[in-house]
């Protein structure tokens, strides 16, 4: 079995209609099987999405006024069965908790058999901070625990992949104790590469984008794209479709 799949936070603010737009045709014509974005916030811009990339017949997305945590999948391939799993409220109080952060769970059908894919997005450290004694290192750690929980429902059997922008970096020992306790190996291990897009004031960020692998057998060879990608504004201004690059992961059982 072989199955293709894309990650990628998609910024919330800041021109988010032509960038969703540009996103949308970008899918649509790319060969994924299935996409896991973040930060797609309004349900407007998730049926957006949905109407510009119609080859993916498979979503996955709910909330009114706001898409729950900012989660949206695409797939070409049937979702047998699908849930979303909010986080623990933790503080300190933050805007950032009215995005109802948590993970979304899809069981793809595959001619293999099931293929489970979580699509999730943890709170962010505002201190830039990853040490174990960090105040937001505690509320990913608190995330990170209701997800190990999550993974644990799924049959132990069924391949696994757990992606998105995870806020911590690649040798963050939160997310080394995770992947310890779920069961997980990281796809991109050992790889220095950025995820978020380096700016002057931050001139050399980690890698927040992760895919994790959970299962016998279960390979990926991951690549960085979108990295230069860009869309003209109406006032003639270029943009990049994000503030991240996302990840894509060809994935064989």
């Amino acid at each position: 079995m072989e199955l293709r799949l894309l990650t990628f936070n998609a910024l919330f603010k800041g021109d988010v209609r032509p960038r969703i737009e540009a996103i949308g045709a970008r899918l649509e014509g790319s060969d994924y099987d299935v996409v896991c974005l973040q930060e797609v916030m309004a349900p407007g811009m998730a049926r957006l999405l949905a109407r510009l990339a119609g080859s993916f017949p498979h979503r996955q997305y709910a909330g009114g006024t706001l898409v729950k945590g900012g989660l949206v999948l695409l797939s070409r391939r049937p979702i047998a069965e699908r849930r979303f799993v909010r986080y623990p409220f933790t503080r300190p109080l933050r805007p950032e908790l009215l995005m109802r952060k948590g993970a979304q769970v899809a069981l793809l059908h595959t001619a293999a058999g099931p293929f489970a894919v979580v699509n999730t997005h943890l709170s962010a450290n505002r201190d830039d901070d990853w040490s174990p004694g960090n105040r937001y290192t505690a509320v990913a750690r608190r995330e990170l625990a209701a997800l190990t929980t999550t993974l644990a429902a799924i049959d132990p059997s069924v391949p696994t992949v757990v992606c998105g922008d995870l806020n911590l970096p690649r040798g963050a020992a939160a997310l080394a104790e995770f992947c310890a306790a779920a069961g997980l190996r990281d796809a991109m291990a050992g790889d220095e590469r950025p995820t978020y897009r380096p700016t002057p004031k931050w001139p050399d960020p980690p890698a927040f984008d992760h895919v994790l692998l959970r299962g016998a057998g279960l390979t990926a060879s991951c690549r960085l794209v979108l990295t230069e990608d860009s869309v003209t504004l109406p006032d003639g201004r270029s943009v990049y479709l994000s503030d991240h690059y996302g990840v894509a992961a060809d994935l064989g059982v």
